[in-house]
């Protein structure tokens, strides 16, 4: 009964849409928890390149059930237009379904997203002003509607008329906007449930029935630990968490069904949006990295901050999350440094500490403490056995490990599915 959450160690963008990718395939459930379409997971494989948002990457195993469960909020829309490229492409979408308790993106959640962020000016989050926030906002407030809320038009139609009384009120008081159309917002989202209605299920069924056949289920994280609204750079957060605990409060499984957490880490450090980042980097190294590995946001197509590894935060991730094993990415990235550094420690108002501190203005206050070692100048990416490679790359690997107090079991050096070093088996 082997159930394996796949949880991001560092601020998202770690290339969790990859390893559960290729993990899928040894699967029959993929479960995506949490976030919404502002997470973005490239998958490359036979059938092309794709940007999925909200489907599970797990959709391209041809045995997998995949399932968006209750920690999702879903726009309609993002998710048909997947939906729609992907059975283009020749996948298969007849064994994906959707949780009835999962929330929706409104209309209203988006406008107010974008204004919420403009409000902010110079201190704003970095939001990818998709909805997601306000639409957990709303999910605490007990003012969200719900997938299965779409199968009843009329109960829909009138907790829809309750609720944007209330947001009209906000958006023409507080912000001066006008207000939106009931009957548009009623009539689109009454069609987006009947093209829904054949995927939404009680999906907590699926799941029990899957874990009582002994069936393997994967559970797939979105965005990264760094990025928690409890444990993260708060309030330079995401709105629900990605850590490997929402793995069961967002699907319905009990914890003691997980037995593996597979962190997810670069081999190097990014983040996206606002926050502090104490190993970023700030020159041509950085550039370096960044157009070499395409560091640019799947959702945004912003720039990714880019920096070293920082061992300090990646630690706190496994405590905090209880690693079994990690996944090292984009070790193929670091193939053209000459040296390389990781970030022991913090340098905090003059003294060292070896802890990521909960204070934002501490955290921006740190200077990393660095390590150096000797990169490898060669080639990784045709490599598919731990010990063939350079001498180098695996001192990195190790010191890694030592740093983190988590064992490396897979090593991805490239995009595609099949280039990835499997040190021990994972699933």
């Amino acid at each position: 009964m082997p159930v394996i959450a796949v949880i991001g160690a560092q601020w998202g963008d770690e290339g969790k849409g990859k390893i559960v990718d290729l993990l899928a395939e040894k699967a029959h459930l993929v479960v995506r928890f949490s976030g919404g379409d502002n997470a973005g997971h490239t998958v490359v494989n036979d059938y092309g390149e794709f940007k999925l948002h909200l489907v599970p990457s797990g959709i391209f195993s041809r045995q997998a059930v995949c399932l968006l469960g209750n920690g999702v909020v879903i726009n309609p829309a993002v998710l048909l237009d997947e939906l729609e490229l992907l059975q283009k492409n020749g996948v298969d979408t007849s064994k994906f379904f959707i949780s009835d308790r999962a929330h929706l993106i409104m209309p209203y959640h988006t406008l107010l997203d974008g204004l919420e962020e403009e409000a902010r000016a110079g201190k704003a989050i970095g939001t990818t002003r998709k909805g997601i926030g306000p639409a957990f906002a709303d999910k605490v407030a007990r003012l969200g509607i719900r997938v299965g809320d779409l199968l009843d038009s009329v109960a829909f139609g009138e907790r829809l008329r309750f609720i944007l009384e209330y947001k009209n009120t906000v958006l023409t008081k507080v912000y001066g906007t006008s207000p939106l159309s009931f009957a548009e917002i009623y009539n689109t989202y009454c069609q987006f449930g009947e093209r829904l209605a054949p995927y939404i299920r009680e999906t907590t069924v699926i799941l029990e029935e899957a874990l009582a056949q002994g069936k393997k289920v994967l559970l797939e994280g979105a965005q990264g630990t760094l990025l928690d609204p409890d444990f993260g750079t708060y309030p330079y957060t995401t709105s629900s968490s990605p850590m490997a605990g929402e793995g069961c409060l967002g699907t319905g499984i009990s914890p003691l069904r997980i037995s593996q957490i597979l962190g997810v880490f670069k081999g190097y450090c990014t983040r996206v949006g606002g926050g502090p980042m104490p190993t970023e980097l700030q020159d041509e190294t950085a550039v370096l990295i960044r157009e070499r590995a395409h560091e640019y946001g799947t959702t945004t197509g912003r720039p990714r901050r880019c920096g070293w590894f920082d061992a300090v935060a990646s630690r706190f991730s496994t405590r905090i999350n209880g690693f079994t094993a990690a996944a090292i990415t984009r070790l193929d990235v670091l193939d053209i440094l000459p040296k390389l550094k990781i970030g022991v420690g913090y340098e905090l108002d003059g003294q060292r500490i070896d802890y990521f501190p909960s204070n934002i203005t501490a955290l921006a206050r740190c200077k990393p403490i660095y390590e150096e070692l000797p990169g490898w100048q060669a080639p990784t990416s045709d490599i598919r056995r731990y010990d063939e490679l350079p001498a180098e790359a695996r001192k990195y690997i190790k010191r890694l490990e030592e740093l983190i107090s988590c064992p490396v079991h897979l090593i991805s050096v490239g995009a595609r599915r099949e280039q990835i070093i499997e040190v021990e088996p994972v699933l």
